[in-house]
């Protein structure tokens, strides 16, 4: 049985995780050599190349053979979060939407800054997580035909696989990074308005 995985882990430091995680190095085939992957780990056992110590089975067709490969990925907004319980009261926290539409602010916020100018091109205000989810999708090349749609006409085909059946963005990508941005913005606000 063939097992698809695209699973991407956020981490404040991924090179902590690193340390007490047993894995292997995924790898990439770069002009014919292989190379290690960014962020991409295997942890199953695998065939190690000996010399490069990575994956000696490049991650794609790794996958296709049933391997499964993690992206632990550094995301520095973690590094401000101080426990689970500020994490999840972040996340849950209704955040002021309307910040998105000053410039400065947007301008801050992560996966959204150099998109204000798409922002504002939108006709119906980013205001909910699905909506935030169908911007961050919209905003990537494989999407942009869609800017200056509705959302109710953004949502029937957003998710949608293009004719060689690739995602241009996942469904499940947006709404976790819908989240992540949630998170930022109240961390952005309240240090706004904390007292130093």
């Amino acid at each position: 049985m063939k097992f698809n995985s695209d699973i991407d882990i956020d981490l404040a430091n991924r090179d902590l995780a690193l340390k007490v995680i047993n894995h292997v190095p995924a790898s990439i085939l770069r002009d014919g050599k292989l190379i290690r992957h960014n962020t991409g780990i295997h942890v199953t056992d695998i065939p190690v190349d000996p010399e490069l110590g990575i994956s000696a089975i490049e991650y794609k067709s790794a996958q296709d053979r049933g391997y499964i490969k993690l992206d632990l990925l550094n995301v520095s907004v973690y590094q401000q979060v101080t426990s689970e319980q500020e994490l999840i009261q972040l996340m849950n926290h209704e955040p002021d939407w309307e910040k998105l539409y000053d410039p400065n602010f947007c301008q801050q916020v992560i996966h959204i800054g150099g998109h204000y100018e798409t922002l504002i091109k939108m006709p119906e205000a980013v205001n909910s997580i699905p909506r935030l989810a169908m911007f961050l999708a919209v905003i990537r090349p494989a999407k942009r035909h869609l800017i200056g749609l509705p959302w109710k006409e953004v949502a029937k085909t957003i998710w949608e696989k293009d004719l060689n059946g690739e995602y241009g963005y996942k469904q499940s990508h947006g709404v976790a990074y819908a989240h992540l941005v949630v998170v930022h913005m109240n961390l952005l606000t309240k240090q706004l308005y904390e007292p130093k």
